[in-house]
């Protein structure tokens, strides 16, 4: 799926969260979102998902879905939906069920068959690593890394070709997070899907995306492709302060 953004502005009061002129995503890549907390990588992804309105502008998603062409203002349409994954947060959750409830719930809105629910379910068990079925407990009761696995897994149930994941790597353990890295890799290979990460972690960023966009105070000021040694030397400066862009 391809993503364009153009003329998109958001304010809370006098502050400016989001200003991008345009700003394009195409299919099959792996956008890693950097920047400092208020640079609005979350602003963006609320935009994106239509659970914020913008000021101004319009993001418009497209390419190819079950065999059709489709394009669609995520603003004017509910289309987009049926392709697109997303975990912003726990608020994503519906945390008075249990994850096998919550995945079910999923299941039958994506018309995924039972037997289809348990085979997808089984990608993720060494993500799970026996800490999120069988545990007859809510999800309001997991610890915070597994109900970051619940709302990811839940994200990613119905194959969508448009992904998003805010932080995905938050509250993981070392071990989850290799397990993370491995899932999204293998999911982009797998799907061609176009994924978009917002992360702090620049290790696990750097590691897995193609191209890297830098937002700070609401602007896309660089965007790279990979280049490993340019990205990382000049992403890490600019974190250390000690490089302007």
């Amino acid at each position: 799926m391809n993503l364009t953004i153009e003329n998109v502005t958001k304010s809370f009061g006098d502050k400016k969260a989001l200003d991008i002129d345009r700003y394009s995503i195409y299919s099959g890549e792996l956008i890693g979102l950097v920047g400092n907390n208020g640079a609005g990588k979350t602003t963006l992804f609320r935009i994106i998902l239509d659970l914020l309105k913008p000021d101004s502008g319009c993001v418009t998603i497209d390419g190819i879905y079950d065999g059709k062409t489709v394009s669609c203002d995520t603003a004017k349409s509910e289309d987009w939906k049926a392709y697109t994954g997303a975990f912003v947060d726990s608020g994503f959750l519906i945390d008075y069920l249990t994850p096998e409830e919550y995945f079910r719930f999923i299941a039958k809105v994506s018309n995924i068959p039972d037997e289809a629910l348990h085979e997808r379910l089984l990608r993720y068990d060494g993500f799970m690593n026996g800490e999120v079925l069988g545990q007859n407990t809510l999800i309001r009761n997991l610890s915070m890394g597994n109900k970051q696995k619940v709302g990811i897994i839940g994200a990613m149930l119905h194959n969508p070709q448009l992904l998003l994941l805010d932080e995905p790597f938050n509250f993981l353990d070392p071990t989850s997070q290799l397990s993370m890295k491995y899932l999204l890799e293998s999911y982009s290979k797998e799907h061609k899907a176009t994924i978009i990460v917002s992360s702090h972690n620049l290790t696990h960023t750097l590691d897995i995306c193609s191209r890297i966009t830098l937002l700070e105070q609401g602007h896309i000021i660089k965007d790279y492709d990979r280049d490993y040694a340019l990205l990382t030397s000049e992403i890490e400066a600019y974190f250390r302060g000690g490089m302007n862009i």
